[in-house]
């Protein structure tokens, strides 16, 4: 029988075509360790790998399964850069802190292709990436941000799309224009997990399933993670949980908040020859953004639909073909083979989040739909400045991540009707 994931609704298409994951362990009795790692996503999992090549000694727990929780679950794009653009981050933050930011992006892009081929991981990287805008009035934005890239942040590999080449590119007149960056791509992110469990385990790091973290506590210079099957004291701690931080800590709970997003997959796409012919990535404009990519096999993955609450609808698919059908009429009657739904955390400014909570006690998170390259290469750079030798995740350390006004009581209302009132500006 499947696996159904009790934190995220529908069976994906990356588990049907991933075949069988690996099982790995509960924790069995309490322990001890130099680092303790919660959160078994693609943070976790890297530090977890880069910390144990190096002598440490790793006890990771995740509360579900590998591979449960948006890792496993989301569209798969790499993206190029931070989440936003990068002269909307020199505006805020100058050019140097802009482009070290988004030097890191490039060393997180680069860190995942190699640790994919360097470990055998098969995660079916196809290149190619467009963002398309679904408003005229954003070409100039599109344009001068194309130029931007290539004259001062050294990345030559977007360039400006016209309508004509836009719809030629997607095989939709939807939308007005866009750029293509032939500098990145797009992954099979379930495999992706799968194979770093694997090396992670296979470093030596000691890895668990089905052991959700309960309660943290600090005593003697020393912080104890509390579970249902034992404690794990640690000199270090690394929360790595990203939408499920809960009432695990709440500094990160605070900041990082968790919508819900989901994804359809259709049949293969034979007899649409058209639709992205180039099999390339693609995001667009909307604050709710509707992101869709071929996969190997032709399939088009489309996700689109956010929820603010943690209520999961009962027909996913019903709606992802409605907005399949707004950018391929073609395709409004056409098969949806799998629908699954997953929780993304977002931090108020759409910037990654990475603080020390309590002493000894890291937190690293809210990616905002940005975290294929960036929460991997977060992981190598946690263990990094562990070891010493490294200050990178001190870029994010200094991002300014404030919490979600309205306290525990009135925050996911408030982040409700906020976010409700951005989706309703996409629309004009």
């Amino acid at each position: 029988m499947a696996w159904q994931s009790p934190i995220a609704p529908g069976l994906s298409w990356y588990q049907a075509s991933a075949g069988e994951r690996p099982e790995y362990p509960a924790l069995d009795g309490s322990t001890t360790a130099d680092v303790a790692i919660v959160g078994g996503g693609y943070t976790g999992l890297q530090a977890a790998y880069h910390l144990a090549t190096r002598g440490v000694s790793v006890v990771l727990i995740e509360g579900h399964r590998f591979g449960d929780g948006a890792s496993g679950r989301n569209g798969g794009q790499l993206g190029t850069g931070q989440r936003a653009w990068p002269d909307e981050l020199e505006d805020e933050l100058g050019y140097e802190r802009s482009k070290a930011l988004f030097d890191m992006a490039e060393n997180a892009k680069q860190h995942l292709l190699g640790f994919a081929d360097t470990h055998g991981i098969d995660m079916e990287y196809m290149p190619g990436q467009m963002n398309v805008s679904h408003k005229k009035s954003y070409g100039d934005d599109y344009r001068r941000s194309a130029e931007i890239l290539a004259t001062r942040y050294n990345y030559p590999h977007v360039s400006f799309m016209d309508q004509a080449e836009t719809a030629e590119r997607l095989g939709s007149q939807r939308y007005f224009c866009g750029v293509r960056d032939t500098g990145t791509g797009h992954i099979h992110p379930l495999k992706m997990l799968i194979g770093l469990a694997r090396v992670a385990a296979g470093s030596g790091a000691r890895i668990h399933e089905m052991t959700p973290a309960t309660a943290i506590r600090q005593n003697g210079g020393k912080t104890m993670i509390e579970t249902p099957r034992g404690t794990i004291t640690a000199d270090k701690v690394l929360i790595a949980t990203n939408a499920y931080i809960g009432n695990l800590e709440p500094v990160t709970a605070a900041r990082v908040m968790p919508i819900r997003s989901f994804i359809g997959a259709t049949v293969p796409l034979d007899k649409f020859p058209d639709v992205i012919p180039g099999s390339e990535a693609v995001a667009d404009s909307r604050f709710v953004v509707r992101y869709f990519r071929k996969s190997q096999d032709g399939r088009l993955l489309f996700g689109g639909r956010e929820a603010y609450t943690s209520d999961s609808p009962r027909d996913i698919s019903t709606h992802i073909r409605r907005q399949i059908a707004e950018i391929y009429p073609s395709l409004k009657d056409i098969e949806m083979t799998h629908a699954w739904g997953g929780s993304v955390g977002i931090t108020l400014p759409r910037k990654p989040f990475a603080r020390e909570v309590m002493p000894g006690v890291t937190s690293i998170g809210g990616f905002s739909g940005h975290g294929v390259m960036l929460s991997n290469y977060s992981g190598k750079m946690y263990a990094d400045s562990i070891a010493g030798n490294s200050s990178e995740l001190d870029l994010l350390k200094q991002l300014k991540i404030p919490p979600f006004p309205g306290g525990a009581r009135f925050r996911s209302p408030l982040l409700f009707l906020a976010l409700t009132w951005y989706a309703l500006r996409d629309r004009f």
